[in-house]
């Protein structure tokens, strides 16, 4: 494998993040853009540019109010989901000194404050970080990761955690969370008017055909924006992992120690007590079972919270 840089790493890295998060709001100015250029289609043809873009203008106010509100909403709800679904309770210096220590010493090194500590009561190699602000800020290990892994690849497995904290990757999670679900409410909310139109149109003569035309254009405009917005998202967590990977090994100048560790994570990392996708996204292994046949492999891939932690390790091991 080609060597990078650890400081070359992780400028691409966080490059390729905010270009992957503008991402988000330009795709729904796009398919708002797209929605005015199909609704303004006459039967002479394509209306000019200048109207399309006069009526676009005239959307983006009301665009930006209700993703807004969205926001606030969707914002604060994933945020406490996020905190109460991994079942996990306080881990305090006397339930755990060692782990104690090793995340005070961590935090004391880059002049962070430290996180609170949970535990999950599960005997799989996992952990993950939460929190929104220095109040919640959290990090959370099962009790497999604490029992198996020695000093150095605990600490690897800590550093990355506290690296997402300090990258605010959990808000970038939610951010991206929130634009999918928007997308994903729009496909829903037209899918079942298209319904329910075809369902009453015998019944009502009068039933425009126009409305149910609308609702065709939202559906495959809202299809292609979910599907685009879910592969960014996607591609965001992968992004953020490779990067929180890279600051554990500037935190802890040891690469060898999370590679180790993420070795013993790899095979036995799922945790049958968290069920919800949004949390499994944080943990430091989410990787889908390894199937057969190469090509399906890197259709998976796409669509993989984590990257493959072969690859992972192979970069680790390259500092």
């Amino acid at each position: 494998m080609k060597y990078t840089g650890l400081q070359s790493q992780i400028t691409s890295n966080n490059r390729k993040s905010i270009l992957l998060l503008m991402a988000f709001p330009i795709l729904v100015l796009v398919m708002v853009f797209a929605f005015v250029y199909f609704m303004n289609i006459q039967e002479e043809g394509p209306a000019p540019i200048s109207v399309v873009w006069y009526s676009f203008v005239e959307y983006i106010p009301w665009t930006l109010v209700i993703v807004a509100v969205w926001f606030v909403i969707a914002y604060f709800s994933n945020a406490a989901m996020i905190n109460s679904a991994a079942k996990s309770k306080t881990l305090t210096r006397k339930d755990n000194m060692r782990v104690y220590n090793l995340t005070e010493n961590l935090c004391m090194s880059v002049g962070m404050t430290m996180p609170k500590l949970r535990i999950m009561e599960s005997s799989a190699l996992n952990a993950f970080a939460s929190g929104i602000n220095k109040k919640k800020f959290t990090v959370t290990l099962t009790r497999g990761i604490i029992d198996t892994l020695d000093d150095e690849e605990l600490e690897g497995v800590i550093a990355h955690e506290l690296t997402h904290i300090r990258n605010n990757d959990v808000k970038l999670l939610i951010v991206s969370i929130i634009f999918v679900g928007i997308f994903s409410f729009v496909v829903q909310v037209a899918f079942r008017s298209i319904i329910y139109s075809s369902l009453t149109s015998g019944r009502r003569r009068d039933n425009g055909k126009g409305g149910s035309a609308v609702m065709i254009v939202i559906l495959v405009l809202a299809l292609l924006a979910y599907f685009l917005s879910l592969l960014f998202k996607l591609s965001l967590s992968r992004k953020r992992e490779y990067l929180a990977d890279s600051g554990a090994v500037e935190m802890t100048r040891n690469s060898l120690g999370l590679a180790s560790a993420l070795e013993k994570i790899s095979g036995n990392h799922h945790v049958d007590q968290v069920k919800s996708d949004d949390v499994q996204e944080l943990f430091i292994e989410n990787s889908p079972e390894k199937g057969k046949g190469g090509f399906l492999n890197k259709i998976k891939s796409f669509f993989s919270t984590h990257p493959p932690i072969d690859k992972r390790i192979a970069y680790l091991r390259q500092f």
